[in-house]
């Protein structure tokens, strides 16, 4: 532990801030309060931090020695400004936030008042529910500090199980935005895979891909641009052609990102030397004219008055 029990507050008892507190109060912290309005966080601080109390976010933070803030990033700025202009903060206490985004600009009103700061941002995706406590396990938590307070921002991470990555004030978008493309992107990508596979009869796409999938992550992670396979490093314009015309057709709802990441992949096979200018070339055509054609699609739907999702048939 940073230090003994330290008395932990939660603002924002969500997915994250649940998880988070319920693995320190089990390496032995003691967890005062809560702050949740909605059903489903009162749920989870029922389930993950049984006989915790809910209270409002200036009392949580007046009963704490390390206040978490697990709100989302939009609302942080004014949670941090609210508590510290409410008096609920004070020097020595330590503000720690789990924004991705944000450093340590964002907390300015608590280390105004004299309260030690640190973003603790952890790269995982959360259900909110006691399934995250082992993931948290090895996870690796991206670290903005000052240089007194770095030994305490280490020492909590050791605290939820993971492993500290400095972050640089500067970096810390760049940072997010890698995350936030490889998993909340990788989401939308296989359920627009599973969509697909449905209407193509599947009865079960998400066991038909998860063999697949989990092998095609394993070698990017390993590889990178050498474990790609398939019909655009190949140079198969016709399966690409094929592709397009049924999706156009059955799909619709998945071409604009099949394109997009087609296209992707196209560079990528040509820049690593895998496919020849020609080939790539009359893919990059076809991705064109699907494109066109979707965008003339979408503008005749908009024009009629009608929305483009209920001409593909989507709820």
């Amino acid at each position: 532990m940073p230090h003994p029990a330290l008395r932990v507050g939660v603002v924002g008892a969500g997915r994250v801030g649940a998880v988070l507190a319920a693995r320190l109060r089990a390496a032995g912290h003691h967890v005062v309060a809560a702050a949740g309005d909605s059903d489903a966080t009162l749920e989870r601080i029922a389930t993950l931090l049984p006989g915790v109390p809910n209270a409002k976010p200036t009392a949580v933070a007046r009963e704490c020695d390390v206040l978490l803030l697990t709100v989302p990033d939009d609302m942080l700025a004014n949670v941090v400004t609210t508590l510290a202009h409410a008096g609920a903060l004070r020097a020595g206490q330590y503000v720690v936030h789990t924004s991705g985004r944000h450093g340590l600009a964002v907390l300015e009103p608590a280390a105004a008042v004299g309260a030690r700061t640190a973003a603790v941002h952890p790269a995982m995706t959360f259900s909110g529910t006691a399934v995250d406590l082992d993931r948290l396990s090895g996870c690796v938590f991206g670290l903005t500090a000052p240089e007194a307070e770095r030994p305490f921002a280490e020492a909590l991470v050791a605290d939820l199980g993971g492993r500290p990555m400095w972050v640089p004030e500067e970096m810390r978008t760049l940072y997010h935005a890698g995350l936030a493309h490889g998993a909340n992107h990788l989401v939308t990508l296989v359920t627009e895979a599973m969509e697909i596979l449905t209407a193509a009869g599947a009865t079960d796409p998400a066991g038909t891909l998860r063999p697949l999938l989990t092998a095609a992550l394993d070698n990017a992670l390993d590889r990178g641009d050498a474990a790609l396979t398939g019909p655009i490093v190949r140079g198969d314009a016709g399966t690409v052609a094929a592709h397009l015309e049924d999706l156009r057709t059955t799909a619709p709802q998945t071409l604009a990102s099949y394109v997009a990441l087609a296209r992707a992949t196209l560079g990528r096979a040509v820049t690593d030397g895998r496919l020849l200018p020609i080939r790539a070339l009359k893919i990059k055509e076809l991705l064109d004219d699907a494109e066109a054609t979707s965008r003339a699609t979408q503008g005749a739907g908009s024009r009629s008055g009608v929305d483009g999702r209920r001409l593909r048939g989507s709820r």
